[in-house]
């Protein structure tokens, strides 16, 4: 068995990702360390990379098509992953998951539809409802025990009158692994109230152990039935920049639907390489995966226990999924501003703002990028007790 270095520090300036070079652009100055857009500061694994560099081995880059070989190769990692037994003709290529969101939107939604999403929530769960002059309805969800759960009365009555369900399946920003338990009566309400479901599950390949992924569709058939899930391995495998998602749809009415928006769109054809990733991360990618998430978990347990020993004020939400952390500074007094102030001036980090994920409610919470080299991480949690606690 290999054994896969993720403590190797890699220099990405200089190559245009949005998470350093974006600097600039994003938080106007570009001496911060880099700790907020979800993506991780780990290379790609070999096997992707060489199978990147084999197709270009061959000199026409011509039309692509997805093949047989690829839908076989993600027709297993739902089986072995979600229990699911796809047919190639429940599964579509979408060119990331964010454009899909926005594509379910304008298929199944008119203008002024209320649509629903969980808040603390990754920002274009709320922005491309907003911008695509649909209702958006926020329900917050609650902190019980150190994690985000769903306040299940509150949630009901944001249901009545939506049309469409935006569900974070794990968690983003809390990184909270949904229980069947929790997702069948997302359901029950749903189907109750005729909201069909996107469940967005790209962080699900991410669980750390010893917790365990449900995917939304398998809990029951009424999940099955109004829910379109999407998947991809871009979190998973770090490759966002090949922009290589799935949809899973079941329902035969709502899949019709949704295929032909996205043939009409000409979305099927994809690129070379997002295919030619995509298929070999799902055939080859277990045991680096495997090794990943335990990484991930010591991660995340050291800045628990690091957070829990130099800044006890800071109510923090360690995942049970992904490498995402949730930070609460509100016990220290500070107003936002002073918050953000000391992280970005005094701590020179670059985190992702509270207030992005759902509102004013979230003011002084900032979200922390975990899915790095413990160097790199030890270095951005020691700035920040330095600018807090001195």
């Amino acid at each position: 068995m290999m054994a896969y270095d993720f403590d190797k520090i890699i220099d990405r300036k200089g190559t245009d990702c949005v998470k350093h070079d974006g600097l600039e652009h994003f938080f106007s100055r570009d001496d911060l360390l880099p700790m907020w857009v979800a993506d991780m500061d780990i290379p790609a694994p070999d096997f992707i990379i060489k199978a990147l560099r084999d197709r270009l081995d061959h000199p026409v880059l011509g039309y692509h098509w997805p093949s047989q070989s690829y839908f076989d190769a993600v027709i297993g990692w739902l089986d072995r992953r979600y229990s699911i037994r796809a047919t190639r003709e429940e599964l579509h290529f979408i060119p990331g998951i964010v454009a899909g969101i926005s594509f379910v939107i304008q298929a199944f939604t008119e203008p002024g539809d209320g649509i629903l999403v969980t808040t603390p929530v990754y920002p274009p769960f709320l922005a491309i409802p907003a911008t695509s002059g649909r209702r958006l309805v926020k329900c917050p969800l609650i902190i019980k025990d150190g994690r985000f759960e769903m306040d299940f009365d509150s949630f009901e009555q944001c249901a009545a009158g939506c049309k469409l369900l935006i569900l974070s399946n794990p968690h983003n920003p809390g990184g909270t692994v949904w229980s069947p338990d929790t997702l069948r009566r997302i359901a029950e309400i749903c189907a109750k109230h005729g909201l069909i479901v996107i469940s967005d599950e790209i962080h699900a390949d991410l669980i750390l152990p010893p917790h365990h992924h449900t995917s939304f569709p398998t809990v029951s058939s009424t999940a099955r039935d109004i829910s379109i899930m999407f998947m991809a391995p871009s979190k998973t495998f770090n490759i966002a920049g090949l922009s290589s998602s799935v949809s899973y749809i079941h329902n035969p009415e709502i899949r019709k639907k949704f295929h032909a928006y996205l043939d009409n769109y000409g979305l099927a054809g994809g690129n070379i390489f997002a295919f030619v990733g995509a298929e070999a991360a799902f055939r080859h990618g277990e045991e680096w995966l495997n090794q990943l998430a335990e990484y991930l978990k010591n991660n995340a347990e050291f800045t628990r226990q690091y957070l829990a020993s130099n800044m006890p004020q800071v109510k923090a939400v360690i995942p049970e999924a992904s490498f995402l952390v949730w930070l609460d500074f509100s016990d220290y007094g500070f107003t936002h501003e002073e918050t953000l102030h000391r992280i970005q001036n005094v701590a020179r980090l670059a985190l992702n703002d509270g207030i992005t994920f759902g509102g004013e409610r979230y003011h002084n919470c900032f979200r922390l990028n975990i899915g790095c080299p413990h160097e790199t991480l030890a270095t951005a949690l020691n700035r920040l007790s330095n600018a807090f606690e001195q």
